[in-house]
């Protein structure tokens, strides 16, 4: 079974659901923990908890926090397009192509973080 990631720890469900691939019902990709309402009150309170430190983090943190997950995914395209094929039932290719331009959106907005540091500081209202 697949656990949920809370806080950085991997948390089993009490239940489990099954991820079939709608276009072959007999391949069942894995079991999925099944979150309760204990669970999402921890989840809510990691994001909670997580928010200050995020809130305050410099435009190249950002950067680089969301240029490194644009980078994983378009590293693992492949992987993850065969992986959406059987999740979403797509075409492998189109399920590629939806991991390529998840990579590119975390880049774009990896981008932004600094483009948008650099819009507002005073040096450049100046210019």
């Amino acid at each position: 079974m697949r656990a949920n990631l809370v806080a950085g720890q991997w948390t089993a469900g009490r239940q489990s659901n099954p991820n079939v691939n709608p276009s072959d019902v007999s391949d069942v990709i894995d079991q999925y923990a099944a979150g309760d309402a204990a669970a999402v009150d921890a989840a809510v309170a990691a994001a909670r908890g997580a928010f200050p430190a995020w809130s305050v983090a410099t435009p190249q943190q950002r950067f680089d926090a969301l240029d490194f997950a644009g980078t994983e995914i378009l590293a693992r395209r492949a992987e993850l397009g065969e992986l959406l094929a059987r999740e979403e039932g797509k075409t492998t290719p189109e399920a590629t192509g939806e991991a390529v331009r998840a990579g590119q959106i975390f880049k774009f907005f990896a981008g932004e973080a600094l483009r948008t540091a650099a819009r507002s500081s005073p040096r450049s209202a100046r210019a």
